[in-house]
């Protein structure tokens, strides 16, 4: 049996968030706008980092990844989306439709992981601070990501494989503003049953798993807080999470809204909201979450700026 799918469809149609002509000028300029400020503050975070040695610490190894991360699926969405929004043939061919949706799976699920990752660390720093920089080592951090970017490959690959082992003979229409896994395999000619299992299986898994490990890490967290006798040292604790708290609660909430809901209730323009969400809003807020609720990212800014002034 061939490996490659024997399809009929050399391109796709996307749909894309509007079919009103009147709302796609207004929306490419608003996304424009979102993207632009997505590049400064991710790029500006993570030469933030790299630049200032206060903050090579691990935490601040995990945001620089995050940042990357954040930077990396909002491109692979955020330049068709734009490009389509003035084209009058909204199209993608085939083996593009498949990269995208190849890279995209990498970098949301290396998100979620990566989000799980930062919950241990706040973790370990609150809860056994005087054993955290013995705990979380330098090696460690970087064989965590490693093992995250192994990961999310070997699920990625998996499923684009599966897709193109599926035949594609039409329609092909896609009705989203981007390729993803999921309206492809409706697309499909073939019985895509075995590939939307070991969808459901792999994310399944992935989703639970990062879940628990955040759930449970804040719950520990929580505890310490709580024993904390006076109130300058529970302000302290609190503020060394709060904002990765606030990041978790935001993409999380978002990506339940889009998938946790009856399917008598379902709407694509609502999974199409929320897909915007955490594939646009959400990698321009992370870099201004961080920046403002922290203090350490706020003093490393203020003494960059400085240098800046100071070497003309």
């Amino acid at each position: 049996m061939a490996i490659w799918n024997h399809t009929s469809v050399k391109e796709f149609i996307l749909v894309g968030l509007t079919e009103n002509p009147n709302w796609e000028v207004p929306l490419f300029l608003i996304f424009s706008l979102i993207y632009l400020v997505i590049l400064f503050g991710n790029w500006g975070m993570i030469i933030l980092i790299w630049l200032n040695a206060q903050l090579h610490t691990p935490m601040y190894f995990f945001l620089s990844n995050l940042s990357f991360c954040d930077f990396c699926y909002s491109t692979i969405i955020a330049p068709k989306m734009l490009v389509n929004f003035l084209a009058e043939h909204k199209s993608s061919i085939f083996f593009a439709c498949l990269l995208q949706s190849f890279f995209f799976a990498v970098y949301i699920t290396t998100e979620v992981i990566l989000l799980s990752m930062m919950a241990y660390d706040r973790y370990v720093a609150i809860t056994k601070p005087l054993m955290y920089t013995v705990i979380m080592t330098h090696r460690l951090c970087t064989q965590m990501v490693l093992a995250c970017y192994l990961l999310v490959l070997i699920n990625s690959l998996t499923h684009t494989i599966g897709l193109l082992r599926l035949d594609f003979c039409g329609p092909n229409i896609v009705n989203h503003f981007f390729c993803d896994v999921p309206p492809l395999l409706k697309l499909s000619c073939s019985d895509a049953h075995i590939n939307e299992m070991l969808l459901l299986i792999f994310s399944g898994v992935i989703a639970i798993v990062t879940f628990i490990v955040i759930i449970v890490s804040y719950s520990h967290i929580l505890i310490a807080i709580l024993k904390i006798r006076s109130v300058e040292g529970r302000h302290k604790a609190f503020s060394t999470c709060a904002s990765h708290f606030t990041a978790v609660t935001l993409f999380y909430g978002s990506v339940a809204f889009s998938y946790i809901q009856p399917s008598s209730q379902y709407s694509m323009e609502q999974e199409k909201v929320s897909a915007v969400f955490y594939t646009l809003i959400i990698p321009m807020l992370n870099p201004l979450i961080y920046s403002l609720r922290n203090k350490d990212v706020k003093e490393a800014a203020k003494r960059s700026i400085c240098r800046g002034r100071s070497n003309p």
